[in-house]
């Protein structure tokens, strides 16, 4: 066989094989160390549901893990859990988006490079002093002069919610803003064309082209306010009850996770085993969420 005939072809290094090895390792690493997370919660939420009635479980209003009379009304903790995660939203959507008009349409470059890594460094500010912000200022500063100390006291839903929305506002604005500008500006300037003004064109062009990227935003940061643990654990208290007043005190199923796991609990007993039964809740919802998003991104992926 000649060699123009030779097909083009090479042994790989060996060097390319390891490569490709470890790639697939980490990759299979993540859905490894899922399946093991979910394998345990399931496992010690069954041996829970063998001495809680489930049913008692997920509609019991009443939830007292650690003191008589035990109560096992998760609701208590999803009430608290999606109360604060409500009153994030509600701050962090409106200024989430306004902040990601303005650095995608509005601000000039200049502005733009110096707005948006200050934006995103409230995202690194560790939650805790968020929490100590929320304990120390927010509310003995602000919420109880505004509402009038009989109204609220220093541990409510309110205070916890505003430091959630400050933590998922620049998630919001960030993955918003990207989605934004990544709308062809023929587009823009289409609308432009034919008269359209800028608020015109941001609100009936860009908003619309972007949907999937604002939607998908808007339920990651969702999902990252039912997860936020150490802010709410300081700004909410730790009296769970079933409410959806904000100027209460509550509890959130991941600061109950955090107020009992401290290990004082004796393993094996049922409070122990509750903690995987808030958690096996707690995972279930954000993954709920997390479907969603991604379905809402192919439901309205707009393709250019």
């Amino acid at each position: 066989m000649t060699s123009a005939a030779r097909p083009l072809t090479r042994r790989r290094p060996i060097s390319e094989r390891i490569i490709e090895v470890l790639l697939f390792l980490s990759a299979a690493l993540g859905i490894v160390t899922t399946i093991g997370i979910v394998l345990v919660l399931l496992f010690e939420t069954l041996e829970f549901f063998r001495e809680i009635s489930p049913v008692e479980f997920f509609t019991g209003t009443f939830w007292s893990a650690s003191i008589q009379p035990r109560a096992w009304g998760v609701l208590a903790l999803v009430s608290g859990t999606v109360l604060v995660a409500g009153i994030a939203l509600l701050i962090a959507v409106p200024l989430g988006l306004l902040s990601a008009v303005l650095l995608s349409d509005y601000a000039p470059p200049r502005v733009r490079i110096l707005i948006k890594p200050v934006l995103e460094t409230i995202a690194g500010i560790p939650t805790i002093v968020l929490g100590f912000f929320a304990v120390n200022f927010l509310s003995p500063q602000l919420l109880i002069p505004l509402l009038g100390r009989g109204n609220i006291g220093t541990f409510s839903a309110l205070a916890g919610g505003i430091v959630v929305g400050l933590l998922i506002t620049p998630l919001i604005a960030s993955i918003s803003e990207d989605s934004m500008r990544a709308v062809p500006r023929g587009m823009r300037e289409g609308a432009y064309a034919m008269g359209a003004t800028k608020f015109e064109v941001v609100r009936k062009v860009v908003f619309p082209a972007a949907i999937s990227g604002i939607m998908a935003s808007i339920i990651l940061a969702m999902s990252r306010a039912i997860g936020e643990t150490m802010a709410v654990l300081l700004a909410v208290g730790t009296k769970p009850q079933f409410t959806f007043d904000p100027t209460e005190s509550v509890q959130t199923m991941t600061a109950f996770i955090a107020a009992i796991s401290i290990g004082e609990t004796p393993q094996g007993s049922i409070e122990f085993k509750s903690l995987f039964a808030v958690a096996a809740t707690l995972f279930a919802m954000t993954l709920v969420l997390n479907l969603a998003s991604s379905w809402v991104v192919r439901r309205y992926r707009t393709a250019y």
